[in-house]
C-alpha cells in the first residue's frame, strides 16, 4: 500500500478525538515508563530496536568507509582536512606555543602524502586548492616549530614529501587569482566594517520565505553554483564539509525525487529544480561525531538559501524524517551508500510572482532568548 495513503488514513483516525485521546494516553503511558531510567530506555529499545537501527547500521558503515579510504588519493580527503584545520587553529592560538600538534603531525604527513602521491600519479582529481592550503599549513607548522628536537623527523619528512612537487605543479596558474594571491594560512581579519549592514541583513531574512509555487522559468545552474559558493563558508566542525548537494533539474528526476517526502504533497510537481541535501558518515571515525552531519549541512542550507534569494532564485526547505521507508525510498532512488544520510530537500525555482507565501509569525525573542540562565533542579 501507498506509503501517503496510509499517512492519510491514520491522520483521518486521529481526526477523531476518542481516537487521538486513546491513542495520546497510551503514549503518555509508554514514555512515562520507559524513560524512567537509563536501563528502562535500554530495555525498551532492545524490545523494539528498529527505531534507531538505521542509524546504527549507517553510523558503523561511516567508520568502515573512514578508515577504509585513509590511504587512498581522494579528491577531497576528510582525514587531511581535518588535520590542517586542526593546525591551522594551534597557529593562530595565543600566546604562540613553540611545540604543539605532536600527537598528530605524523597522522597529518601520512595523509599529505597519499595526497601528494595521487595528485602526481593523477589518480584521482585531487582538489588543488585544498593540497595548496595543506601544503602553506604544514610549512607555517613547519617553519613555527623550527628547530624544535621533538618535530625534526616529521620536519625531514615533510620537506621529502615537499620535493615531490615541481615548483609549478601548485602554481597560481592552477588556481584563480584570488586562491593563488596569498598563502592559505591564518591571517589578520581587521577591524574593516561588514560590507552587509544589519538592516539589509534582516531585510533579506525577512525576504527569504518557503516559496512553493514557481515559475516555468529555467534555472541556470550558474545562479546555483553561485549561492553554493556562498554555502560552502558557512562553518562545519574541523572544517570536514561532511556533506553533498545533489541538484536534480531533469524535468523527469525532479517530480520522482520531489514526491518521495510526505511534506511535498500538493505542490511538488511545480517544482523546477530539487536538492537533495546528504550527510556523509563516512567523514567520522568515531559515533560521538554522528549528528555534526545535521548540524553542518543545515549550517550550509541556511546560508544556500539566503544566498539563492540575492541571484533572484526563491525556495523551499522541505523536512525529511528519519522514517526506515522513506530512507529506503530515497536511497534506492538516488544510489546513497548506507553511511550517506538524507538530511532534508529543498526546491529551487523562480517564485510565482502571484503565489502566495505563509506568513510563518516567529517566536518573541523573550521566548527563546535566555542570558546566563542556568537551571537548577528541585
Amino acid at each position: 500500500m501507498d506509503l501517503k495513503r496510509v499517512k492519510t488514513l491514520i491522520y483521518r483516525a486521529l481526526a477523531r478525538p476518542r481516537v487521538r485521546k486513546s491513542y495520546e494516553m497510551a503514549q503518555e503511558a509508554m514514555v512515562a515508563t520507559t524513560s524512567s531510567s537509563r536501563l528502562a530506555s535500554h530495555a525498551f529499545h532492545t524490545v523494539a530496536p528498529l527505531r534507531f537501527s538505521r542509524e546504527q547500521h549507517a553510523v558503523l558503515s561511516g567508520q568502515r568507509a573512514y578508515y577504509a579510504q585513509l590511504d587512498q588519493a581522494r579528491r577531497s580527503a576528510p582525514a587531511l582536512r581535518r588535520n590542517t584545520h586542526r593546525l591551522e587553529k594551534g597557529l593562530l592560538m595565543r600566546p604562540p606555543r613553540p611545540v604543539f600538534a605532536l600527537e598528530y603531525i605524523g597522522e597529518t604527513l601520512d595523509f599529505f602524502d597519499a595526497a601528494v602521491g595521487g595528485f602526481l600519479l593523477e589518480e584521482s582529481e585531487i582538489d588543488v586548492a585544498e593540497l595548496r592550503w595543506a601544503a602553506d599549513v604544514l610549512a607555517a607548522y613547519f617553519a613555527r616549530t623550527e628547530g624544535q628536537k621533538e618535530v625534526a623527523e616529521h620536519h625531514n619528512r615533510y620537506k621529502k614529501i615537499a620535493l615531490s612537487l615541481s615548483p609549478s605543479s601548485l602554481s597560481p596558474s592552477s588556481l584563480s587569482p584570488s586562491e593563488a594571491s596569498e598563502p592559505k594560512v591564518p591571517y589578520k581579519r581587521g577591524s574593516q566594517p561588514s560590507p552587509v549592514t544589519y538592516d539589509q541583513m534582516l531585510a533579506l531574512s525577512m525576504r527569504r520565505r518557503s516559496v512553493r509555487w514557481f515559475t516555468d522559468q529555467e534555472v541556470d545552474r550558474k545562479l546555483i553554483d553561485q549561492a553554493l559558493a556562498v554555502a560552502r563558508q558557512a562553518p562545519t566542525a574541523c572544517n570536514r564539509m561532511p556533506y553533498e548537494f545533489l541538484v536534480y533539474d531533469d524535468p523527469e528526476l525532479v517530480p520522482l525525487i520531489a514526491g518521495i517526502p510526505f511534506g511535498t504533497g500538493g505542490y511538488s510537481d511545480n517544482i523546477p529544480v530539487i536538492v537533495v541535501v546528504v550527510g556523509q558518515l563516512s567523514n567520522y571515525f568515531s559515533p560521538r561525531d554522528r549528528h555534526a552531519i545535521y548540524v553542518d549541512s543545515s549550517l550550509a542550507s541556511m546560508s544556500f538559501m539566503f544566498a539563492l534569494e540575492t541571484v533572484g532564485l526563491a525556495s523551499c526547505a522541505i523536512n525529511w524524517p528519519d522514517f526506515e521507508p522513506l530512507e529506503r525510498k530515497m536511497a534506492n532512488t538516488l544510489g546513497l551508500d548506507r553511511s550517506e544520510r538524507p538530511i532534508m530537500l529543498i526546491a529551487v525555482g523562480h517564485a510565482d510572482p502571484v503565489g502566495e507565501v505563509a506568513f510563518s509569525q516567529k517566536k518573541e525573542l523573550d521566548t527563546f532568548r535566555h542570558y546566563n540562565r542556568i537551571r537548577t533542579s528541585d
